[in-house]
């Protein structure tokens, strides 16, 4: 259940279907999850081994915030502070509104689903940033904006729904002013070793099975996402697994679905909230077995 999703620019009936489906998905499960967790549709980030209760959630996903921009090396120096921010795959809005008061940003937003941005631009209104903060409707594959506008490209958890990864990035980079940051935290599956030319048969499809429920094309490596920065001559390139770090999401989730309240918003929100919640179980499996990874990519745009 992650956030928000985008899907490909091309108009072939699978890529159609895909788009409407993760739409619907969104539509349907934007609000249990606002109820439950808030207004934002990511993991938390936590120390390993710790014991976390559900007051610690809120405080683990700004935290991931943070952390995010710390790896990408985004530091408190106003000077080299972003000024405009673009939110691919933008959920309800949540990083989009933090991000823009940490650093009086303007920022934009856009995602494939109707309730979630018109959801998000109701809350900026209501936390009276309205004049920073903006959300539409828009596809990642082909963003409704000119090259070069953004200083801070940030892709929280959206990746995954992207069917044609080399065009998501192309666009990222597009997108990104020059000497611009790209900030991508995403699922990946893991890297394949040198003698391996595909993953298990297993892990495919326990992967294929996550894929059904949360609209998902196919996965990619860490690794790949390197190669395809690399190929368009982007900058300081970093990633890094931090599986460890999201460990204790997944429990926390499904133990808020089996709450009176879980379980009446899930009734609430239609069959595909409810088959996201019955593979969550199948992420657990996933990063205990180390096929899912969760990665944070980042580079910058040459000046």
């Amino acid at each position: 259940m992650t956030t928000h999703g985008e899907t490909a620019a091309t108009s072939t009936p699978d890529a159609r279907a895909l788009q409407e489906g993760i739409a619907e998905f969104y539509d349907q499960s934007s609000g249990l999850w606002e109820d439950i967790w808030g207004d934002h549709m990511h993991h938390g980030f936590y120390d390993p081994d710790s014991n976390v209760s559900g007051s610690d959630h809120p405080a683990a996903q700004i935290r991931m915030i943070e952390e995010s921009l710390r790896f990408a090396g985004i530091t408190d120096d106003p000077a080299k502070q972003p000024k405009t921010i673009v939110d691919v795959g933008c959920g309800i809005g949540g990083s989009s509104r933090y991000l823009a008061r940490k650093f009086g940003a303007e920022c934009q937003g856009i995602t494939l689903s109707p309730v979630q941005a018109g959801r998000a631009n109701v809350l900026a209104k209501d936390e009276g940033l309205a004049d920073k903060v903006s959300f539409q409707v828009a596809d990642a594959l082909k963003q409704p904006f000119p090259d070069g506008q953004f200083d801070l490209v940030w892709c929280m958890e959206s990746g995954e729904h992207m069917p044609d990864k080399a065009k998501f990035v192309n666009e990222l980079a597009r997108v990104a002013a020059p000497g611009g940051t790209i900030i991508i935290v995403t699922w990946c599956h893991r890297d394949l070793g040198p003698s391996e030319e595909d993953l298990e048969p297993w892990e495919k499809k326990l992967l294929n099975r996550i894929c059904n429920a949360y609209y998902l094309p196919e996965w990619c490596s860490t690794s790949d996402y390197v190669k395809l920065l690399q190929s368009l001559s982007l900058q300081d390139i970093q990633a890094a697994d931090w599986s460890e770090r999201v460990a204790p999401f997944w429990p926390a989730v499904i133990r808020s679905a089996f709450t009176w309240k879980g379980f009446i918003s899930l009734l609430r929100s239609g069959l595909k909230a409810i088959k996201g919640a019955l593979v969550m179980p199948l992420m657990i499996q996933g990063y205990q077995k180390g096929v899912i990874k969760f990665a944070i990519i980042t580079c910058r745009k040459p000046e």
